[in-house]
């Protein structure tokens, strides 16, 4: 069992799941069962989830990015059926700071406008102050933002045209997505500095989070079977990310920049506060 896995066994098996590697991989490197290995991750996803939600509070965070990206439990929405309970798109949105690269909030769910709704509300009640927000144009981001800061929010859209190549397709079978042909700013709540108004930062960590959550990572057999390991496994990589890695552009850790930690953990201190 998990529980009887010397620190340094734990150590090792939660940074290979943290850089991205897969469950069989770190059996073979490790010496640890998979099972355990699943079981250890999804406790340890499960504590970072609590950690966070502990410590992401009173942000004094100025310019916030938000955005989703697309996985699936199970089998992908267009195989499920009526008797495929939990199982299709697994959407998580994602808030990041520009300026410090903290993610302070994040939510798996459907990509529905009640789910962006629970997801704005809890990163306006992490926030310390008026923070200009930037959103792409999906659907539902305008009545969720005014739902969760009403008038207190500087918020703008970016809104990408691009060209007609694959977007017959949804996002789950397209392999790239199309080019982008006209970008436009939108100011629609407050008064957004319209040069500030980005989707760029956060779509570059997008990108990092499907380099290091193999339940992410396109065009493999990695997906995860349940829901509560799905969402186990990003909480966990947002977790190594915000208190273990250091960010190449500022030089030390998402939380030690925006002053929730004073200090870069290791792996084996964010096993403790986690738990094990």
């Amino acid at each position: 069992m998990a529980n009887n896995l010397t620190t340094e066994k734990k150590v090792m098996a939660v940074s290979l799941l943290a850089e991205g590697s897969s469950i069989r991989s770190i059996e073979r490197i490790t010496g640890v069962h998979r099972d355990t290995v699943m079981r250890l991750g999804v406790r340890v996803g499960e504590g970072c989830k609590r950690v966070m939600d502990a410590r992401m509070r009173n942000l004094n965070c100025q310019r916030i990015e938000v955005d989703e990206i697309w996985g699936f439990v199970g089998k992908k929405k267009k195989n499920v059926t009526s008797r495929d309970s939990w199982k299709g798109d697994a959407w998580t949105f994602i808030a990041i700071d520009a300026d410090t690269k903290l993610i302070p909030s994040f939510l798996v769910g459907r990509r529905e406008n009640n789910v962006a709704r629970e997801f704005l509300r809890d990163l306006e009640s992490r926030l310390a102050n008026r923070v200009q927000l930037s959103t792409d144009s999906m659907r539902g981001y305008v009545d969720a933002v005014e739902t969760a800061f009403g008038a207190d929010v500087d918020y703008g859209q970016v809104v990408k045209t691009y060209s007609v190549v694959n977007l017959s397709q949804p996002a789950s079978g397209r392999y790239s997505p199309a080019d982008v042909v006209k970008i436009e700013r939108t100011a629609i709540i407050g008064s957004p500095e319209m040069r500030n108004v980005s989707t760029s930062h956060i779509e570059k960590q997008n990108h990092t989070l499907r380099m290091h959550c193999r339940r992410l990572t396109r065009l493999t057999n990695a997906f995860s079977k349940k829901w509560e390991n799905f969402e186990a496994a990003v909480a966990l990589s947002f977790g190594y990310y915000n208190f273990c890695k250091k960010h190449t552009a500022i030089n030390c850790t998402p939380a030690m920049e925006a002053g929730v930690e004073s200090s870069q953990w290791t792996v084996a201190e964010l096993l403790e506060r986690c738990g094990e």
